[in-house]
């Protein structure tokens, strides 16, 4: 059995931890308390992208080994029409270098709360994309999110996050012009 904790507590948080404990893993929620200890092999932060950066100064050391799941999309919220990295880099390549003794993925976020939950996208399976560059780490995660029902694919190395991440900003840029729905999005075909 795998420990799954997950920093923040909103629609994204609860989602993945209904699939964690559907494929009977335990989940450990932790809102944003930097008090709390962190007991998870596996820490998803379910967080808004602006976050990640104090959680990583905050908690480092704590990290250090773990497997580390970046959820985000990094929206410019001001504007909501670009992603904020630089055009060659991810937030979750930001978020790998803060934490270098940690295992950084990027998984999640082209999927919806709702379709993570319902497992479902239309007609469709929901799936979920996972990059990064440590293979163990990804296999670890596909294998909690299939045990909870939920397809997963190895997106491949973590450069690939810049991809997943622009495919999370067209689908909530999408959403947000109500031209697709929250139980909507893509989902991919075999």
């Amino acid at each position: 059995m795998t420990t799954v904790s997950i920093i923040g507590n909103g629609n994204m948080g609860s989602a993945i931890g209904g699939i964690v404990a559907a494929g009977g893993n335990s989940v450990e929620v932790i809102g944003r308390d930097l008090s709390q200890p962190i007991t998870g092999d596996i820490v998803v932060l379910a967080v808004p992208h602006f976050a990640l950066a104090e959680i990583a100064e905050a908690r480092r050391a704590e990290l250090a080994g773990k497997i580390v799941v970046d959820i985000t999309n990094p929206l410019d919220f001001e504007t909501f029409d670009s992603l904020v990295p630089a055009s060659d880099s991810s937030k979750a390549a930001e978020l790998a270098e803060l934490l270098p003794e940690s295992r950084v993925l990027k998984a999640f976020n082209t999927n919806f709360a709702a379709t993570l939950a319902s497992k479902s996208v239309g007609e469709a399976e929901t799936t979920v994309l996972v990059a990064g560059d440590d293979t163990v780490a990804k296999q670890a995660l596909i294998d909690v999110v299939r045990a909870g029902g939920v397809k997963a694919i190895d997106a491949g190395a973590l450069k690939r996050a810049r991809e997943l991440e622009s495919i999370g900003f067209l689908q909530l840029t999408l959403a947000v012009q109500e031209k697709i729905g929250w139980t909507g999005g893509f989902a991919v075909a075999a």
